[in-house]
């Protein structure tokens, strides 16, 4: 069983299970009834997603610097009690069954997913 990082609106892998959006926003222009259809996300949670004063400050990122310094507060919201036992409950399902959790953001290196992967890994997730 693992846990696929993904984004959302790309194509299902072959079970990869449900799909989580970890993402402050729903799509815009689109009915709630085509989130799952259109392969972005079955289950909103926006838990994992950076704060709305983080996404105003940083969004589009566009520099190293801006990247380390989101990083490093978004490292620390995650660390809050309430994301921290999200992770935790995530990591643990990882070892029971199949699924993805995922971002809009077109490059994973500079986007909340790949501080998720790390997260999930950290906690003993089976991350694909």
């Amino acid at each position: 069983m693992t846990i696929r990082i993904k984004r959302l609106g790309s194509d299902r892998d072959t079970n990869e299970g449900i799909r989580i959006g970890t993402v402050r926003r729903p799509p815009r222009g689109l009915r709630k009834e085509e989130f799952a259809a259109k392969n972005i996300y079955d289950v909103w949670f926006p838990n994992l997603s950076p704060s709305q004063d983080l996404l105003k400050q940083f969004f589009p990122l566009e520099t190293d610097k801006d990247w380390k310094v989101f990083k490093r507060r978004f490292l620390a919201e995650m660390k809050q009690p309430g994301p921290s036992r999200d992770l935790d409950l995530l990591a643990a399902l990882s070892h029971q069954t199949n699924f993805s959790v995922g971002c809009y953001c077109e490059d994973e290196s500079r986007c909340h997913r790949s501080i998720l992967r790390e997260l999930l890994e950290l906690r003993g997730a089976e991350v694909k």
